[in-house]
């Protein structure tokens, strides 16, 4: 297992450095959250390959884990492709890369595609581990598969209902605060950590799979205080005059009642 850990890591470096090459050629760095998801399809690939490779047989366990990361993966990273085709680059990496002290390409490379990598890997490292665990599915096994698909409705209906709403030219500079974001600013960052903490689930039924803990923890903690909502908060209070009033009203993260709505204390 311990080799397959570092051929995944190898196949994460390698993608996001491919990633930064098409970037640098169109001349936007934002491809890097396109690369993303793919990244996480092909650590799974990779590891269920390596284990199926050092063992002969598959499990239920295997695929299972393979599918819902390829379904997350695949989906984010077409959404997000189609939703900046056409547009120049995302303002948080013109932000980071105006900070760069040296060239900028190379700050782009080290400060945003290798430190992607590493953060794909081990985010998806319950995934990995997954991959080795040869017991049957147990009940931890199933309740992890039954929160991912929470989460994961999560994400995709929240950014379908985002995307038609920014389809509807009178819906032009208002702030979203209808469906699942009526209940949370952030149902796409919410469900993120759902999925993560179910593949978790999934891997944890033997204890290697259970010392993983600190991977969805890492994914939780970027989604919801560092580089996920409060970025994307910084930005909308900047660009959306009623946004202030949304956050007042609306959750931050775990989806609740509005205030005010007599649902809610």
């Amino acid at each position: 297992m311990v080799a397959g850990l570092a051929v995944t890591l190898g196949v994460a470096l390698a993608g996001f450095v491919v990633a930064w090459v098409v970037g640098r050629a169109v001349g936007r760095y934002n491809v890097v959250d396109v690369a993303w998801g793919l990244a996480f399809v092909a650590i799974a690939a990779t590891a269920f390959g390596w284990a199926r490779a050092a063992d002969g047989v598959t499990t239920a366990r295997q695929w299972l884990v393979l599918t819902l990361v390829a379904i997350w993966g695949l989906r984010l990273s077409a959404y997000i492709f189609v939703r900046s085709r056409g547009h120049g680059e995302d303002p948080r990496y013109e932000r980071m890369l105006a900070r760069a002290t040296g060239q900028r390409d190379v700050y782009a490379l080290t400060h945003v595609f290798v430190l992607q990598a590493v953060i794909a890997w081990f985010v998806s490292l319950p995934v990995q581990v997954a991959m080795f665990e040869h017991s049957a599915l147990g009940a931890l096994g199933y309740v992890g598969a039954a929160l991912w698909l929470v989460g994961f409705g999560f994400e995709a209906i929240g950014d379908a209902q985002l995307a038609a709403f920014k389809r509807d030219p009178a819906n032009r500079g208002q702030v979203m605060d209808r469906g699942l974001w009526r209940y949370t600013r952030h149902p796409n960052y919410f469900g993120e950590a759902c999925l993560w903490t179910g593949l978790y689930l999934v891997a944890a039924q033997q204890w290697v799979g259970a010392v993983t803990i600190l991977s969805p923890a890492l994914m939780t903690y970027f989604v919801a205080s560092k580089t996920g909502k409060p970025m994307l908060e910084r930005m909308m209070h900047d660009t959306k005059p009623g946004y202030a009033d949304y956050v007042r009203r609306t959750s931050g993260f775990f989806p609740l009642p509005p205030r005010g709505s007599g649902l809610r204390g």
